[in-house]
């Protein structure tokens, strides 16, 4: 990292006491030949100091309590402690980290905010929101949503690749996770009969995606998912370790991680199914139009309404459109832009014949944009990104891409997860966005930066809390392929209009399904009349909003904030305006909410007169 990186990494808090004691030392001399009277300035340092001291260390001592409770998230952090666990799910513990999570507020409001300094006030207030939140959701039973198509207990096996197996410590710990997965089960099936008994449940047309997923997961063993690791046992460990190794797995998965998913099979097929509706949206879900609310609100971390999230989405369409019906003739197809959409879309020229070609261009792709960087960014982090496949047993289910971040200290790189499912519906076109979303300059970049900001908490290093910052800085990170010069042919700036019209539509149809009553086809068709993705694409896409409802509000809307800011700051500084140096301050913090990203900026404007 560069060294100017680390004076960025520094809270505010700390460079304003090294501020307050350089002249408490001042005029402390000065008093002590008066007779050692500690000044006002020195006392209100002190206090600073103290309190500063108080909240960084339970901040510091609730991030340990947050790794115990969540062991999943500590192993993806690199934290070991609990890798022989999985989240305890039970109605008790969940009731447990709720009355915890009251205390710490409690606890902190004794530390009072008033005596802080300012960055570690910023601190206090970021985690005190967090913290309300998660007991928000919690009151209102987000917790019930136990599972869906892309998340849940019969996603486990999905974290296989992020996790450590260099010793035979490291497989033992595996082994006693895979043993305990029918209690992991067995904790979900109880929040799903409440949900049950509560009637929040996710509709059939979405869920009726999960057995079929649950098909693919149950194997003889050695096929299993869940056996993978003991595939690739390294060298280092013993012939006869590895034997005894893959014994241990093999019963596991025979004996508790196979029962265990065939019983969710049936509880989903007997139970959750018949009883879940066919209808859409919250709106149809008890208590709905407040669910949503705090979803749009936790995810946007904005006050708009749906309502006016929904006329956005509207404008912003037909900006996009616009833009794409100038462009579309530069293609080389002919007609209107619907006809255009569709020879795009039918063209087999435009997608590669097999996985392997596929993934083998993600991964040129990625490299073409690597040496770009250094014409937008002063600062690069220093972990390493790869491309990878989305594991097959999920592909079917799972949209375009996704990006898992590295470990926080450094022992796991990031992974730009890449669906080669059908490649003749994964279009050539769409690949240099989509990659400068998911690797860099988007979230890779993003995120390891934020993970190597040693100055700050570990729970702001670590934070994917504020969606639309991180998606937003995504969404706008696409845009400077332009400015980096690889859009080179009218066929990918196409491809970028296509996913900025998909994040556009996404205002559109997660409020139209979530509150005003549209059903799955008509966002669908929604979708199809306006973007150029595939119908692959665009299914998968309306289920995943379906089922996790508001977060795909919070692209546009911070992409949107992150460009009013970087127009605000080009107008009011004019020749001045220096891109690379933007990028810092926006990055310099890591994650925020748009309102504190809004006010950091400002005073960078304010700091350039």
């Amino acid at each position: 990292m560069a060294g100017g990186e680390w004076a960025l990494g520094k809270t505010a808090a700390m460079n304003r006491a090294d501020l307050l004691r350089g002249a408490s030392i001042a005029c402390g001399t000065l008093a002590l030949t008066e007779g050692a009277v500690a000044t006002p300035t020195e006392a209100a340092a002190d206090a600073a100091d103290a309190a500063d001291t108080a909240l960084d260390a339970l901040l510091a001592a609730d991030w340990a309590d947050y790794h115990r409770r969540h062991p999943i998230a500590a192993s993806l952090a690199g934290d070991r402690s609990g890798d022989d666990r999985w989240d305890a799910q039970s109605e008790a513990a969940l009731a447990d980290e709720a009355a915890h999570q009251r205390d710490v507020l409690a606890r902190m409001e004794r530390i009072g905010r008033e005596r802080l300094g300012e960055g570690a006030r910023l601190n206090y207030d970021l985690y005190a929101g967090q913290l309300r939140d998660a007991l928000r959701g919690y009151a209102l039973g987000t917790q019930l949503f136990a599972i869906s198509p892309r998340d849940g207990v019969q996603t486990y096996s999905l974290y296989i690749d992020q996790l450590r197996f260099a010793n035979v410590s490291d497989y033992e710990h595996w082994l006693q996770r895979l043993d305990a997965y029918p209690r992991a089960v067995a904790e979900s099936i109880a929040l799903l009969r409440e949900a049950l008994a509560r009637r929040m449940l996710w509709p059939r047309p979405s869920m009726q995606r999960v057995p079929a997923q649950l098909d693919r997961l149950i194997a003889d063993p050695e096929a299993s998912a869940f056996y993978a690791p003991l595939t690739r046992i390294p060298a280092s460990i013993s012939a006869a370790d590895a034997a005894r190794l893959r014994e241990r797995a093999r019963t596991a998965v025979a004996n508790a991680v196979n029962p265990a998913l065939r019983e969710l099979r049936a509880f989903v097929v007997d139970h959750y199914l018949p009883a879940a509706p066919e209808a859409v949206g919250l709106v149809h879900v008890p208590g709905g139009d407040e669910l949503y609310a705090y979803f749009a609100r936790t995810y946007t971390t904005t006050d708009m309404t749906p309502a006016a999230i929904h006329e956005l989405g509207l404008r912003e369409v037909a900006r996009v459109r616009s833009a794409m019906e100038d462009l579309a003739p530069q293609t080389g197809y002919r007609g209107s832009l619907h006809d255009v959409i569709v020879q795009l879309r039918d063209d087999p020229a435009n997608y590669y014949k097999t996985p392997q070609e596929l993934l083998a261009a993600y991964r040129a792709t990625a490299k073409r944009i690597d040496p770009e960087l250094v014409t937008v960014f002063k600062t690069l982090p220093r972990l390493p990104y790869g491309v990878v496949p989305i594991p097959a047993a999920l592909a079917p289910d799972t949209t375009t891409a996704y990006y898992w971040p590295g470990a926080l200290d450094g022992s796991r790189a990031g992974s730009y997860y890449v669906n080669l499912y059908k490649p003749e519906q994964r279009p050539i076109y769409e690949m240099m966005v989509l990659s400068l979303h998911e690797s860099v300059p988007g979230h890779h970049l993003q995120i390891a930066l934020a993970q190597e900001l040693h100055g700050l908490p570990e729970f702001r290093r670590a934070s994917l809390a504020y969606t639309a910052f991180v998606e937003g800085w995504g969404l706008y990170a696409e845009s400077l392929g332009a400015e980096m010069g690889l859009y080179d042919d009218p066929k990918s700036r196409f491809g970028a209009l296509t996913y900025e019209m998909w994040r556009a539509v996404r205002l559109v149809v997660d409020t139209g399904m979530h509150v005003q009553g549209w059903s799955r086809q008509r966002a669908i068709d929604y979708f199809l009349e306006n973007a150029a993705k595939t119908p692959l694409d665009v299914t998968n896409e309306v289920d995943r909003y379906i089922t996790n409802p508001g977060q795909a509000l919070a692209y546009k809307i911070g992409q949107l904030k992150i460009r009013e800011l970087r127009a605000r700051a080009e107008s009011r500084l004019g020749v001045r305006f220096d891109l690379r140096s933007f990028h810092e301050v926006v990055l310099g913090q890591g994650a925020l909410p748009l309102d504190v990203l809004e006010r950091r900026v400002a005073a960078w404007i304010g700091s350039n007169p």
